[in-house]
C-alpha cells in the first residue's frame, strides 16, 4: 500500500520509525491547517510559516511521546498553538504600541461608511479592531474558544491556567470585547 493511501495512525507508527516518506505525507496532510492556526495567533504570514515548520520539527522529534489518547491532528494543533503563543509573547513586548495602532486604524462610522455597499466588511473590520484592542490573554482565549473550537478545559491546559481561571478569563474577555464593540 502506498504511503499516501494509509491512515494517519499507521503513518504515525511509521514516523516513530523515522520513515521520511511518512513524515512528508503527514506534513502534506496537516500543513495548511497548522499554518492557519499559527496565522490566527501571530497575524503575520511569514512568521506563521516559520512557526508551522517549527511545530512539525517539534512534533517529529517528540513523536515518541504521542500516546494516541487524542487524534494526531489535535496533538499537532496543540503543539502549533503553543509554539504560536510562545512566539507571540516573545515578540510582542510592545503590546501597548500594537493596541494604539489597532485603535487608530479603526475607521470612523460616518454617514458615508454607513452608506457603503459593503457594510459586512466594515463590521468585520470593527470586530477585528475590537479583538486586537484586547489584552493578549483575552485575545488568545477568545481565539482558542471561538475560532479554534477548543472547550474551556482544553484552553486551560493549553494556556496553563486553572479551569476556574479559564472560565473567568473567558467571561471577562467576552465582556471586554462587547465593551470595545460598543465604543466603535
Amino acid at each position: 500500500m502506498k504511503i499516501n493511501q494509509q491512515d494517519s495512525s499507521h503513518l504515525v507508527v511509521l514516523c516513530k520509525q523515522q520513515n521520511q516518506k511518512a513524515q512528508f505525507e503527514i506534513y502534506n496532510r496537516y500543513c495548511k491547517a497548522m499554518y492557519n492556526v499559527a496565522l490566527r495567533i501571530v497575524k503575520d504570514q511569514h512568521f506563521a510559516e516559520d512557526i508551522m515548520q517549527e511545530s512539525f520539527l517539534k512534533a517529529f522529534t517528540k513523536i515518541d511521546s504521542y500516546q494516541g489518547d487524542v487524534s494526531f491532528g489535535a496533538w499537532l494543533k496543540r503543539i502549533t498553538i503553543n509554539c504560536s503563543i510562545d512566539f507571540y509573547k516573545k515578540n510582542n513586548k510592545n503590546y501597548l504600541e500594537d493596541y494604539n495602532n489597532a485603535v487608530a486604524s479603526v475607521p470612523e462610522i460616518t454617514e458615508q461608511n454607513q452608506e457603503c455597499s459593503d457594510l459586512q466588511d466594515l463590521k468585520t473590520q470593527h470586530l477585528l479592531a475590537a479583538l486586537m484592542a484586547l489584552k493578549e490573554s483575552y485575545r488568545v482565549v477568545l481565539t482558542l474558544f471561538y475560532i479554534e473550537g477548543y472547550d474551556q478545559e482544553e484552553i486551560s491546559q493549553i494556556v496553563g491556567i486553572s479551569d476556574s481561571n479559564c472560565r473567568t478569563t473567558l467571561c471577562r474577555a467576552k465582556e471586554k470585547l462587547r465593551s470595545n464593540l460598543m465604543q466603535l
